[in-house]
């Protein structure tokens, strides 16, 4: 019987490569995701970061100035024509119809309505008069004052005679503060029209605090208004308004010599975004003197219409606030990326060194190097991929923020390296073997300094203006000079430690010089150690350094700014004509924390006579001059020698020393000039030339700076002081309860106290400083992170080869200990040489880059373009990495130095 033929048996199926990988090295796998995972999911999270805090800056800002300035208001008047109640609507309909594009109107809705264009001054007897002066009524028509009010008497204006008195309803707080209640009937002053009258006939409350009444305080409650006047100081009246009918709106012209038509619609804030901030801007010009404003003037009917707005004004501040703080917010990132890109190279250079024989070996049997890239571009993908997808979806997520394709671009520009990275490392493995390189190294290094030196000279010659918004040359720049350093520093490190190595082998030990040699060189396959740690470490360092310089420069601006504000660290200044207690100034200057007290007189009636001009009329201090000098040295105007206002002023006849504005034109010497103040003749002279004096921080104009003494003494009041000054980190608290022990409530209550405390705090409060502050920390620890991760990379890179010699030694008899100083003397000489180094980039970018930067626009207020360099803020950074990099040493010696000593020397066993 013929058994039937078996069929051939299958080949079995290789199995797939990825998955073999993955199987054979599920760790190096995990490493790799969680690396691209990190990355990717900072860069995704920065753009995103930066949206939302220019985003919330920017409603914070605009929400600070209130519903007034953010708001569309239109005008218009009756001199035009008169408009009925319905045509207030329908125009009201016509500006609300073109709004809804870029922008919306906020939820509080439009306001609209008529008022008197003047109010009339009341002539009842018994009308409040705080100083005499009559009070003030005008009338408002608003038809939605119904939903924004609460009747508490009588009723609501209506049904009245044409001829008879107007009919008003006020608030109970006007009633009140006028005098006038309900029923009665208010004469106004006589006009050109004649004089008219008001009845009281209906009593309101209304919230102040609305935004409805915005622009319209005076009808929620009596307004106490100063005006100016000719014959003595400034007097104080009552101003209020009164709520009218629709049908008393055509009366509105016979009360206020004319009625004015408005429409406010507030705009809302809180949605806009500062990306797209700049076609909102484009829209509201064209709303307020555009296109838009023609058509609506057009479509209403009403050639006067005018639509006025302070949002444009504010854009444009929001703008110069975003520009400013634009380059503190990308030196940071730029760091990082740096940073990241070196760890990448790194990664990709350990995985190759760990794999180069199996590369090698797969190309011997036949494989191609194309072939090769694209298994390990499929086993790349399958780690990096899925991490760099999570860690997008998660800033997407963590950070919500409309715009997403800036953060997808990230999250790709990212991807790509960490997937590229391994896969071209192992195509120049795989390639055909080169002549050394050292030309092309050479060639690459010089490139490089010149693009730095290039960058540093444009820079140089055109400056920064933080106006200007982010200047990539100012990003780049302290990155090329930290990139220069890290290559100088590799050509000369060899040479330098290796002679400290030759010395060490003079020595009785064997650890010095063994660990210096093998830092001098390197691993065994290289004649001098990689340079991507240094570049590593010197751009963390010099990132953060100057970053951190820029930082305090802008904190030591904004002291010096409120420091000149305020006249020095603190200021009581006295109501006119009174003085601050000689008990307060004892008291004041007697507190711990007062380096300086300075008591002054100033006066501002005064005149000086023989100067070129003839006779000019000046401000005048009265000090100690050795507390004035020291004053006016700390604020950083007025500063003199306190020895040119010694001498003189024994007698009538001799001139006081005295120190002239610049204003003045006065030139140093005896000629005796004679000041008057207030009737009193002084002769004095010209001691001196200062800028100005802190003793009058808001004033300008010429200024005379007297010595305290016996003729000074003789002028009116000048032995009282009215203001007292001080440098230290004095509090106002403080100063307020020692003004209220010494002074009744009422009268402390009218002193005056500052501090340049409160002022730092004042200019600091952008909340877009303030992000740009934050992500500017966030990404100097990301960039230390990620050289801390460099520095591993190195040492894991080196481990088979340290292991190995530390296995040999340790069975001539080193001890554990002895090891581990090997390991920190090998590792330690590259760390200082990038802490050194990297402070020394990061001050010379300060140096050379630091005269060029405008801080204006970070300090909050105009001031002089520099960075200063402060030692603090660079070696704290360079400390800082240097202490964690040798921490990083000591536990990767600790925990895997042991361990691959005895796997060695099993191996060793085993061969």
């Amino acid at each position: 019987m013929t058994r039937p033929a078996l069929a051939p048996a299958r080949a079995p199926r290789p199995a797939p490569w990825v998955r073999t990988r993955l199987r054979a090295a599920p760790l190096s796998a995990l490493l790799a995701a969680a690396l691209a995972f990190v990355t990717v999911l900072l860069a995704a999270a920065l753009p995103r970061a930066v949206d939302r805090g220019a985003d919330g800056a920017l409603r914070t800002f605009l929400g600070e100035q209130g519903p007034g300035p953010t708001s569309l208001s239109a005008a218009s008047y009756s001199r035009n024509g008169q408009l009925a109640p319905a045509q207030l609507d329908s125009v009201r309909d016509a500006l609300v119809a073109r709004t809804g594009g870029s922008f919306r109107l906020a939820a509080s809705g439009p306001v609209h309505g008529a008022q008197s264009a003047k109010p009339r001054s009341l002539a009842n007897p018994g009308l409040g008069r705080p100083e005499g002066v009559d009070p003030r009524l005008g009338l408002v028509y608003l038809p939605q004052a119904g939903a924004h009010t609460k009747l508490v008497a009588g009723r609501w204006p209506g049904g009245g005679s044409p001829d008879g008195p107007i009919q008003v309803a006020l608030s109970r707080q006007a009633s009140e503060k006028l005098k006038a209640p309900l029923g009665m009937v208010l004469e106004s002053r006589a006009t050109i029209n004649g004089a008219l009258r008001a009845e009281v006939v209906g009593l309101y409350d209304a919230d102040p605090e609305d935004v409805f009444w915005t622009d319209l305080p005076c009808l929620a409650k009596a307004c106490q208004t100063v005006t100016a006047s000719i014959k003595g100081p400034p007097q104080v009246f009552l101003d209020a308004a009164a709520l009218v009918d629709a049908d008393t709106v055509t009366r509105l012209d016979s009360w206020g010599e004319g009625s004015e038509y408005f429409w406010r619609l507030p705009v809302d804030t809180g949605v806009l975004r500062a990306d797209l901030l700049p076609g909102v801007a484009h829209d509201i010009a064209s709303f307020v003197a555009g296109p838009t404003a023609s058509e609506l003037a057009m479509a209403v009917k009403r050639p006067d219409l005018r639509i006025t707005s302070r949002l444009p004004e504010l854009f444009e501040r929001a703008r110069a606030r975003q520009r400013g703080a634009a380059p503190l917010a990308a030196i940071g990132p730029a760091g990082v990326a740096g940073v990241a890109a070196v760890v990448f190279c790194l990664a990709a250079a350990l995985v190759g060194d760990r794999r180069e024989n199996e590369l090698r070996l797969l190309l011997a049997r036949g494989g191609s190097r194309r072939a090769i890239v694209g298994r390990l571009l499929g086993e790349g993908a399958v780690t990096v991929l899925p991490a760099s997808a999570l860690a997008a979806w998660l800033a997407v997520l963590l950070l919500p923020t409309p715009r997403l394709a800036l953060s997808l671009t990230a999250a790709t520009a990212v991807t790509l390296p960490a997937l590229l990275a391994f896969p071209v490392r192992a195509f120049v493995l795989l390639s055909p073997p080169r002549a050394a390189g050292a030309r092309r190294r050479l060639v690459a290094e010089l490139f490089v300094l010149a693009a730095t030196a290039a960058a540093v000279f444009e820079l140089r010659r055109r400056g920064v203006s933080a106006a200007a918004g982010l200047d990539p040359l100012l990003v780049a720049a302290p990155l090329l000079l930290a990139l220069s350093g890290a290559l100088l520093l590799a050509r000369l490190q060899p040479v330098v430690v290796g002679a400290l190595a030759r010395a060490a082998g003079q020595g009785p030990g064997v650890i010095g010089f063994l660990g210096l040699a093998r830092a001098a060189r390197g691993s065994s396959d290289r004649a001098r150690p990689s340079v991507l740690p240094l570049v590593a470490l010197l751009l963390a360092v010099t990132t953060g350094g100057f970053g951190a310089a820029v930082l305090g420069s802008v904190d030591a601006d904004r002291l010096q700014v409120a420091r000149r504000s305020v006249g020095g660290d603190a200021q009581i200044t006295a109501p006119r004509d009174q003085a601050v207690p000689a008990e307060v100034v004892r008291a004041a200057g007697a507190l711990p924390a007062v380096r300086t007290s300075v008591a002054a007189w100033t006066e501002d009636d005064a005149f000086v006579f023989g100067i070129d001009r003839g006779s000019r009329q000046v401000s005048v201090v009265v000090v100690d001059p050795a507390a004035y000098a020291e004053l006016a040295r700390t604020v950083g105007r007025g500063r003199f020698d306190p020895a040119v206002l010694a001498g003189g002023g024994g007698s009538l006849d001799d001139p006081v020393p005295a120190l002239f504005s610049t204003d003045l034109g006065a030139e140093p010497g005896n000629r005796p000039f004679r000041l008057r103040i207030r009737g009193e003749d002084l002769q004095v002279r010209a001691a001196g030339v200062v800028d100005g004096t802190p003793a009058l921080p808001d004033r300008g104009g010429a200024t005379l700076v007297l010595p305290a003494g016996p003729m000074t003494a003789l002028l009116p009041k000048a032995a009282l002081p009215n203001r007292w000054l001080a440098t230290g980190p004095v509090d106002a608290g403080r100063l307020e309860e020692l003004l209220r022990a010494s002074l009744p409530a009422a009268t402390a209550e009218k002193y005056q106290v500052r501090t340049s405390a409160t002022a730092v705090a004042n200019l600091s409060t952008d909340p877009l400083q303030h992000s740009a502050q934050r992500l500017f920390w966030a990404s100097v620890a990301g960039a230390a992170g990620f050289a801390l991760l460099a520095v591993l990379l190195t040492l894991v890179r080196a481990a088979p080869e340290r292991a190995a010699l530390l296995a040999r030694l340790r069975t001539m008899g080193l001890r554990p200990r002895q090891g581990v100083a090997l390991i920190l003397t090998e590792a330690l000489p590259q760390t200082l040489v990038a802490a050194c180094g990297g402070a020394l980039a990061a001050a010379a970018a300060v140096a050379l880059l630091g005269p060029a930067v405008d801080l204006s626009a970070l300090v909050g207020a105009p001031v002089a373009a520099g960075v200063d360099l402060a030692a603090r803020p660079v070696l704290t950074q360079a400390l800082a990495l240097a202490g964690l990099v040798v921490a990083v040493v000591l536990a990767e010696a600790a925990i895997s130095g042991r361990r691959q000593i005895t796997t060695e020397l099993r191996a060793g066993d085993e061969r």
